[in-house]
């Protein structure tokens, strides 16, 4: 399934406007522009947008590292820190695997600004349907 093909599988994520960038079991990034619709006061990104950008990178790299039978993956439990605002440009989320096993899959993600400035950072279970 090409990168854009995983995407396209959550309609949420297209709304906002998230792109693949790259797909494999080791590593998921996707992209994200800027967008004042998608702002809270002072034309910051949304804290709910950047948890969306994560929780869609992170799905689909513990899609990527589902047991042999399994059916598909749903998020359990996630944690972000936010460490500063997005007030213009992109932000890139790269979600890699911590644990991969027969129930949950952990996945840690981290999302950067177009300076490489570390935004937010998540930690992410994914049940193992």
């Amino acid at each position: 399934m090409t990168p854009d093909a995983l995407f396209a599988t959550m309609p949420f994520a297209a709304r906002l406007g998230i792109e693949a960038v790259e797909t494999g079991p080791e590593r998921v990034s996707a992209k994200l522009a800027w967008d004042k619709d998608l702002c809270t006061l002072g034309d910051a990104l949304h804290g709910g947008v950047l948890m969306a950008l994560a929780d869609s990178a992170g799905a689909v790299c513990a899609f990527l590292n589902l047991p042999e039978g399994a059916a598909g993956t749903t998020t359990i439990e996630s944690k972000t820190n936010f460490l500063r605002g997005v007030r213009g440009g992109h932000v890139t989320a790269t979600s890699t695997p911590l644990h991969a096993g027969r129930k949950v899959v952990v996945i840690e993600t981290e999302i950067h600004d177009d300076a490489g400035k570390l935004v937010a950072k998540v930690t992410q279970s994914q049940a193992v349907l």
